[in-house]
């Protein structure tokens, strides 16, 4: 059955997201409610509160997205949800509700990847844009809060398969801009608040080393037989990992040599008596040396997510580069992707900001193919918190 209305539910981290998506390419309805006035006196996501949060908005939030499409329960073809990675409480508030909602309807229920669903957000938009030839290999980025990852996909028998070439060994990248964010007392979200603050900046005030990775990362089993050598004879693939515990310990380490915690600290108290403080607070109360902090630790760790990526595109002869996320968001990461991909004559493709974060459109357009072939989940599957993706079909 073609041309299907499929609901998705995202709720792997702290956005609680429902919305309608018609046949893998039209956004009928994308409600979002996010967690971050919750979060924000702590600095970060906390999951027990994120579960509880997701508990009180998943129905009023899926009500909504249904309202807005114009449908009904019984009027959707079937659900999809969010499977994993992320975190196991939050996942099983969209899972619990999904299921529910898929059995008392009576309608087939479709399991996603995150990971893959932040993939369908750029294809979701191509397709939108009438753009539905992609050239093949394609190399997607996914980085955000919680990822790093480079996945090599491939087109076989009308669908795409998926190899990961490399992951971060630590903190993710969005997970460092807000760990950094922390500790110099600028709130949370840290990525929108670093990248409007770099622009008032020197990116060249601070010089951070790049990450040296010496050794392979323990948890790769990467290896594989070489058919033109001795079938015992073991080559490694190529990887291209990522390292950002580094540079936040390098932030640490300046701002005790320089002396930068008791501006840090007023500037924390400052920040924390605002609801919700614009760039000219944010700058009212940050001094020329914590701008030029901010925006070399930006250069740096963006130059590292670019160089690295286009020297696996490189090596993998990628024809298409995906770079999605919510670090996708970022304006100097998508100049210099822009930039240096046009160097290396290599076509890249970002979704548009708002389906860069957490949301149930992408999840909507990755469960489409899934529904076409029949590959619904049983009621008994449950969340995997630290679930990977490789070798799944997405489809054409």
């Amino acid at each position: 059955m073609a041309g299907a209305y499929i609901l998705g539910i995202e709720s792997s981290c702290d956005e609680t997201a429902a919305s309608v998506v018609y046949a893998g390419e039209k956004v009928v309805s994308n409600v979002i409610f996010s967690q971050i006035a919750a979060h924000q006196p702590y600095g970060g996501v906390v999951p027990e509160l994120a579960s509880r949060e997701h508990l009180k908005a998943i129905v009023p939030v899926v009500r909504k997205a249904l309202a807005d499409a114009g449908h009904t329960y019984q009027s959707i073809d079937a659900l999809a949800v969010t499977q994993g990675p992320g975190l196991a409480g939050a996942l099983l508030v969209g899972i619990g509700y999904a299921k529910a909602l898929a059995f008392a309807l009576e309608k087939p229920l479709i399991a996603v990847n995150h990971l893959e669903g932040h993939i369908h957000a750029v294809l979701l938009e191509e397709r939108q844009k009438a753009n539905r030839e992609m050239n093949f290999p394609i190399l997607a980025l996914v980085v955000s809060g919680g990822h790093t990852h480079l996945y090599l996909a491939e087109e076989r028998d009308e669908q795409w398969s998926y190899r990961n070439i490399g992951h971060t060994r630590d903190d993710a990248a969005g997970e460092a801009f807000d760990k950094v964010a922390k500790l110099l007392g600028l709130g949370y979200p840290g990525g929108p608040i670093i990248d409007k603050l770099s622009t008032h900046g020197d990116p060249t005030a601070v010089s951070f080393p790049p990450a040296q990775l010496k050794h392979r990362d323990r948890r790769d089993v990467k290896e594989r037989d070489v058919k033109e050598k001795d079938p015992g004879e073991r080559a490694v693939e190529p990887r291209f990992d990522f390292s950002y515990s580094g540079i936040k310990t390098a932030v640490l380490r300046y701002v005790e040599v320089h002396d930068m915690k008791a501006s840090i600290e007023a500037r924390r108290k400052a920040l924390a008596g605002m609801a919700k403080p614009n760039l000219d607070d944010y700058l009212r109360h940050c001094d020329r040396k914590t701008l030029n902090l901010v925006a070399s630790f930006q250069r740096a760790l963006i130059g590292d997510l670019v160089t690295k990526t286009l020297a696996a595109a490189r090596a993998c002869n990628t024809a298409t580069l995906f770079v999605t996320g919510g670090v996708a968001a970022n304006n100097e990461l998508r100049q210099r992707f822009e930039h240096d991909a046009a160097m290396d004559g290599l076509p890249v493709y970002f979704p548009s900001r708002p389906l860069s974060t957490d949301n149930a459109a992408m999840i909507a357009a990755a469960a489409y193919p899934k529904f076409l072939v029949g590959n619904f989940a049983g009621l008994d599957f449950s969340a995997e918190a630290g679930m990977v993706l490789g070798g799944a079909a997405i489809g054409n």
